[in-house]
């Protein structure tokens, strides 16, 4: 299959620059076009087509369309954007074949507004669709701007700031069933209010949701276990007290409940729990709140940013596992978990972005993050008959980093030349161990990120760019007193092209790239000399390679006719291991990688009567089967794992009367039943959600 979706993404990077002269003579008179698409990944309003890097960005309006609200739904959506779930709103996130399960920290940065929501790898605030403009994926690393932890790049969500000049709003009502599962509610609201014209306004928006669960426990008499409690909120205030100066203000209230919240599941829509299956699981409980203040003051010459922000998460939940006869156990070691998860982090953003059209463009700025996390696990499990009951493990982390970075970019005529550079220094301590045996290291990570860029404007709609740029994320700790690893980095090296032809009718890009991952975390088994001999732990011994070819199209074939499509090839493997022992060998697939993935999607316009417009709206996803390997849980003959290949269908149409519109949907139309997960030897992997039918009421004023 992989030399087909090579195929496909050859013809779709081809279409639309062999087409393009010949077909806009064609158009030229044409005024169907695209919407031109601005975003601000690299701090400062630009074109999409003018950024030097490959981006996804989706509108709130198609977000809605298309009903992505959660991570897992964009992963769909974005090809090349992979995870690992453990659970509703838990997970890791992969991009760009930068997959990799060890290290604490994270691979991919994930911001709202101006709020980084990433504590840990492990810790990443649930983030939903919530009266949002846009949502930018930024691809390859992200480091000089956003960061430790944007090694495969950076996720942002654009919320919708207060206006200061209108009372406006909208409330609707979602009604869902679910296949073989339980009636779903949503109800959403959101209410503009300027308190004082042009100075002062307020923006509330909040969702409440109930039910839409498919997962029993038949032993403990539960069904339709996921049904979703949750509430969540956001409050802004804009203060604007001179044409130069603002003051943004955000506050989040989260709240989400889940009887049965692992998330994983058998293929017949059951859970599994170890040693007894009648016993209930605990709930899983996920609450956060936010605050951010944002300045923002014109100087002329510059534009000054502060960014102050702080969030504080209680998260609980349990977790169940066994390994299956695949597993090097055969069956005969088997857990469940009851885990108590606090968190908080503060962080403030300084930085200084030049403005106008001038020929120099740049941005300084300083970063600083205090955070605190920890986690209490209290186990019971079955070790070959070894059975303990209730035994306490505690794992707590500690990070003080700071962080100087600076971007600048010069274009003569249409040749733009920039460079980039962040320099982040991580004071750390991780305590770990069965109570009341815990130890706890420190130690200080520091390390220099670079970035360099040109692009060069074949046509004011034609961009051909090329950059280079390190990722990482920092160092950590092992446990029992074994040494510390060192911060994880890679080097990426992308070509692209982005255009819009047929007067904006069309837009494309394509875009190849390498990525040399050559101090790669691995476990393993590493000699630490005579007295310790031969031990277990996290450290730099591998190295890989990812190379890729991703491209996308749009194209707007008439005033109401509109054909999307995009796709990703990419070949990712271990290639070098320097221990004597470690979870992998050299040839070795990258976990959580597909081969390759693809989308397609069409929308029509319609009108139903002359005051009443209206849309159909078809969109397909395709992901082939994702790897998993761990040679210290599997046989050799066991490995790679797998997940399943995955296509996935959804529809849409909606009509409008005025300001009240009214949505009918069906989400996995064909009522997939995969799994996502390559995981599922240790009943820990999730599936794919049943098919969801429903019908959204909406109100403007």
């Amino acid at each position: 299959m992989k030399k087909y979706a090579v195929h496909y993404l050859a013809s779709l990077s081809c279409i639309a620059l062999m087409q393009a002269p010949a077909l806009a003579q064609e158009a030229a008179d044409t005024d169907i076009m695209l919407e031109e698409i601005v975003v601000t990944a690299q701090k400062r309003e630009q074109r999409l087509i003018e950024v030097p890097m490959a981006i996804t960005a989706m509108s709130g309006t198609e977000l809605e369309e298309r009903g992505i609200d959660s991570i897992q739904d964009l992963s769909f959506a974005v090809p090349g954007l992979t995870m690992r779930e453990d659970g509703p709103g838990s997970y890791q996130i992969f991009l760009r074949g930068i997959a990799n399960a060890y290290g604490g920290g994270s691979l991919t940065s994930i911001y709202q507004d101006e709020v980084p929501m990433v504590l840990t790898g492990y810790d990443v605030l649930p983030t939903r669709t919530l009266d949002i403009a846009r949502i930018e994926v930024l691809k390859g690393p992200q480091g000089t701007l956003y960061g430790q932890g944007a090694v495969g790049g950076a996720i942002r969500y654009i919320t919708n700031d207060p206006v200061l000049d209108a009372f406006e709003g909208n409330v609707s009502a979602d009604l869902s069933t679910v296949d073989s599962g339980s009636m779903g509610a949503e109800f959403t609201g959101v209410v503009n209010v300027p308190v004082v014209e042009g100075k002062f306004a307020l923006r509330l928006a909040g969702t409440v949701k109930t039910g839409g669960g498919w997962q029993d426990h038949p032993e403990a008499g539960i069904k339709n276990g996921n049904d979703e409690e949750l509430q969540n909120f956001r409050l802004k205030a804009l203060w604007k007290p001179t044409e130069d100066l603002s003051f943004l203000a955000t506050f989040v209230s989260y709240h989400a409940e889940y009887e049965l919240g692992q998330g994983y599941e058998n293929p017949d829509r059951t859970i599994f729990v170890a040693i007894d299956p009648a016993e209930a699981q605990m709930s899983k409980l996920w609450d956060y709140e936010l605050y951010n203040l944002t300045l923002t003051y014109d100087l002329g010459f510059a534009e000054l940013i502060s960014s102050s922000s702080y969030v504080d998460q209680t998260h609980n939940y349990p977790f169940s596992y066994r390994g299956g006869e695949d597993t090097i156990y055969l069956g005969s070691y088997e857990g469940n978990d009851e885990r108590f998860n606090p968190g908080e982090q503060f962080t403030q953003e300084v930085r200084l972005a030049s403005t106008g059209d001038g020929p120099l463009q740049w941005t300084v700025g300083g970063f600083y993050r205090d955070m605190e996390r920890s986690l209490t696990a209290h186990f019971e499990y079955d070790y070959f008959g070894f059975v303990v009951t209730d035994q306490e493990y505690f794992s707590g982390n500690k990070s003080e980093s700071f962080a100087l970075f600076a971007n600048a970019s010069y274009r003569w005529d249409r040749l733009e030349l920039g460079a980039g550079v962040r320099y982040f220094e991580d004071n750390a301590s991780e305590t770990n161990g069965f109570a009341p045996n815990q130890v706890t290291e420190e130690g200080k990570f520091d390390t220099i990120n670079p970035r360099f860029y040109l692009s060069y404007a074949l046509t004011d709609d034609l961009n051909m760019y090329a950059s280079v740029a390190k990722g990482f994320r920092s160092g950590g700790f092992n446990t029992g007193g074994n040494p510390a690893y060192d911060p994880e980095s890679l080097w990426s090296y992308e070509v692209g092209l982005k255009g819009a032809a047929l007067d904006g009718a069309v837009y494309f890009d394509v875009a190849g790239y390498y990525t040399k991952y050559d101090d790669m975390l691995r476990r393993g088994l590493v000699f630490l000399g005579v007295d310790l001999g031969l031990q277990s732990l996290v450290s730099n011994v591998g190295a890989a390679e990812v190379k890729g070819l991703e491209a996308s199209l749009s194209w707007r074939a008439t005033d109401a006719l509109t054909f999307s499509a995009t796709g990703t090839v990419i070949d990712a493997e271990v290639t070098e291991i320097n221990a004597e022992d470690t979870s992998n060998v050299v040839g070795d697939p990258i976990d959580y990688v597909p081969d390759y993935s693809f989308t397609l999607g069409a929308m029509y316009d319609f009108q139903w009567s002359s005051d009443m417009p209206g849309y159909v709206r078809l969109d397909y996803s395709h992901r082939a089967k994702m790897p998993y390997v761990d040679l210290t849980s599997f046989p050799a003959e066991n490995t790679p794992q797998f997940s399943d290949t995955i296509g996935l269908l959804d529809a849409r149409i909606g009509l409008t009367s005025g300001a009240v519109s009214v949505e009918l949907y069906a989400k996995n139309l064909t009522n997939e039943n995969k799994y996502i997960d390559p995981y599922h030897a240790w009943n820990n992997a999730n599936r794919t959600r049943p098919r969801t039918i429903g019908i959204k009421m909406g109100l403007d004023f």
